[in-house]
């Protein structure tokens, strides 16, 4: 039960929370494959229309369809051009499912000016809801599937209100093609678009844990080298065209080989998560820290490299003001220190391979010099 509550409240999370830095970067590959799929789809669904037309359907219904499918690839064609830009757009993937979802819309307005039953029984054009709530899942943002679903529902409920409300209470609700409107049947359709969301939120959920897993060091929960390939070359980039300085520092444990030596590996773990979560309780949302090997890791500082110094020293000082016990075996205290070298941008390197390269220079110089040191030049 507990277990089940976990999951539940991650769940939640997932839906409600802005989703991790990586994820988003994923997810934003998955918009520009969305924009190409909704070109391509709208494209078939043009096909709809004209079957209805062959196969002796309503020659208003197929205008109608005509005229949503038109404006549909019109606006998915404006979707693939921003897709495609190299910027990305916080608010796009709320614009385009809003749109996919309105567009849907749209078309059962159209046929309920001609034939209000039919808007509201129609299973082609309802199906379009359940598709672009699905299509959700590509960007692996929870609270755009939520946004989808709700703004999905809302609208159907809008529609079929609007259908009973005035509809003659003493003519049936119905047409030869498509049978008679209940509301059984109507609500029905509501769970469906909630069963999807949901359906739609917990794949989500999967996609974002299975990308955190893959780019998570499990022993310290800080992102690992995943993060510094993927995530921080954006980051030194944006800083740059932005003219601000960043700072990269790598940070070693000094002769942190004797403790697993003198004491085991399991204490060296544990000597490991003592000093992450000396640092973490320092460190800022805004100042990522990285675990890229053994008892290495790389600490992004958005600040020059003055300033930048001053808070490692900071750092350097917490960490070995605050002994380790290695445990109930051995009482005695364990004073742990860290050298450190580092970096800026632009004035040492402008790009992650360069600022890597010059900050490991200068964490060579700590360690020959004496450890327990940040250095700044060679």
């Amino acid at each position: 039960m507990s277990t089940l509550r976990q999951t539940l409240r991650e769940l939640s999370n997932t839906m409600r929370d802005r989703p991790d830095e990586i994820v988003l970067d994923i997810g934003a590959g998955g918009e520009l494959l969305v924009a190409r799929i909704r070109v391509v789809a709208t494209l078939l669904l043009m096909l709809m229309p004209l079957i209805n037309i062959l196969t002796g359907g309503g020659v208003a219904e197929s205008i109608d369809g005509f005229v949503g499918t038109g404006l549909g690839l019109a606006l998915a064609m404006v979707w693939l051009a921003l897709a495609r830009r190299k910027r990305r757009h916080r608010w796009l993937s709320f614009a385009t499912s809003a749109s996919d979802v309105t567009m849907e819309t749209l078309v059962l307005v159209l046929i309920a000016t001609q034939s209000p039953a039919a808007s509201v029984n129609t299973l082609i054009v309802w199906s379009c809801y359940p598709l672009s709530i699905f299509m959700t899942a590509l960007r692996n943002d929870g609270r755009v599937t939520l946004f989808a679903g709700m703004l999905a529902i809302v609208q159907y409920s809008a529609l079929v209100l609007w259908v009973f409300a005035h509809a003659d209470p003493h003519v049936a609700l119905a047409t030869a093609a498509y049978g008679e409107v209940s509301i059984s049947n109507q609500v029905q359709r509501l769970v469906l678009l909630l069963v999807a969301t949901l359906l739609t939120a917990v794949v989500v959920y999967r996609i974002q844990r299975l990308v955190l897993l893959s780019g998570t060091d499990t022993l310290t929960g800080l992102p690992n080298r995943s993060y510094l390939v993927h995530r921080v070359p954006q980051i030194v980039e944006h800083a740059r065209k932005q003219d601000t300085s960043i700072t990269l520092a790598i940070i070693d444990l000094d002769h942190f080989k004797r403790i697993n030596d003198d004491y085991g590996h399991p204490v060296g773990d544990r000597a490991l998560r003592h000093v992450v979560l000396l640092l973490q309780s320092e460190l800022g949302r805004d100042e990522p820290l990285m675990r890229v090997g053994g008892e290495e890791f790389v600490l992004l500082l958005e600040r020059p490299m003055g300033a930048a110094w001053e808070r490692m020293e900071t750092l350097r000082k917490r960490v070995a003001a605050v002994p380790f016990v290695p445990g109930e075996e051995n009482p005695e205290p364990v004073t742990l220190t860290f050298s450190a070298g580092l970096s800026c941008c632009p004035q040492d390197a402008v790009d992650v391979s360069g600022l890597m390269r010059c900050a490991d220079q200068r964490l060579r110089k700590a360690k020959q010099t004496g450890r327990n040191r940040v250095v700044v030049r060679e």
